[in-house]
């Protein structure tokens, strides 16, 4: 059964959000920069699922337009799955508007891929698995 994961949100300044949420008690616990999504994340654990704070790394990036076009706020919600292979095709089987149809390689090696808003109540979903080991 799918869990909530995360939760991104877009902004301008990762240092200066974090603050935020660090006077709250929670911490920052991994940053990275995803370069092929042009973006900068901050994780942060807040109970059983995560913040994800995101910030553009050129204003061309989707986060960069998502921020022009609609400010600071909540970009997308991720649910993680054990078999993102499986949902993928199970979406598609079901006619889900999809922002791609490839599995891609996120922050922490994370495998994800995107629900367009118009399939998902209007709302940017996330549907991630745990990054594959090569065991």
């Amino acid at each position: 059964m799918p869990e909530l994961d995360h939760i991104g949100i877009a902004v301008k300044s990762i240092a200066q959000t974090r603050r935020l949420y660090e006077s709250l008690g929670l911490k920052v616990v991994h940053e990275e920069t995803v370069e092929h999504e042009h973006v900068r994340t901050a994780l942060i654990p807040a109970g059983d699922a995560r913040i994800e704070l995101l910030e553009p790394t050129t204003s061309d990036s989707p986060v960069g337009r998502f921020l022009a076009k609609r400010g600071e706020g909540l970009h997308h919600i991720a649910l993680h799955v054990e078999d993102i292979s499986a949902a993928l095709e199970t979406l598609k089987a079901q006619g889900a508007s999809l922002i791609s149809e490839d599995i891609q390689t996120g922050a922490g090696g994370h495998l994800y891929f995107f629900v367009h808003p118009s399939s998902a109540g209007g709302v940017l979903l996330e549907i991630c698995q745990d990054a594959v080991s090569d065991v």
